[in-house]
């Protein structure tokens, strides 16, 4: 992630963009990643952080934002369209099962995205782009 990596003083000062599940898509990987290569060098590691089994194709690692494919992680777009809203926070359920379950999914993920990370400056920026859901959320 040496492209990512370069980059760390610039993403540390760009403005969010805030996904349905609270993740920055400002400063994640997926959505920034433009080159073939930074593509691959993103699906390795998803693979090295446990988001994904195996070293995934650079189609599927990449990402346009939210919308953008007919399922989420969290299957939080699905639900959105299926209700026809813009945000969780517009459902009178809101906070409903699928927003905890993410947060505990998410939750048991971030030690082993800080061991894959090594650096300190990446983690910090892997966790402004995924672990601050609650807060990113307003929960």
């Amino acid at each position: 992630m040496q492209w990512y990596i370069d980059r760390l003083e610039a993403l540390s000062q760009t403005k969010p963009i805030l996904s349905v599940c609270g993740d920055d898509c400002a400063v994640c990987p997926r959505y920034l990643a433009q080159t073939e290569d930074e593509l691959q060098q993103t699906a390795i590691f998803w693979h090295k952080a446990g988001w994904r089994d195996h070293v995934v194709s650079n189609e599927e690692i990449r990402c346009a934002g939210c919308g953008t494919r007919g399922a989420c992680a969290f299957m939080l777009m699905p639900c959105l369209r299926e209700k026809g809203l813009d945000r969780c926070t517009q459902c009178r359920e809101h906070p409903c099962g699928k927003i905890v379950d993410m947060l505990v999914k998410s939750a048991q993920k971030e030690a082993q995205c800080s061991a894959a990370c090594g650096d300190e400056r990446f983690f910090a920026m892997m966790k402004r782009a995924f672990y601050e859901k609650e807060k990113n959320l307003g929960l």
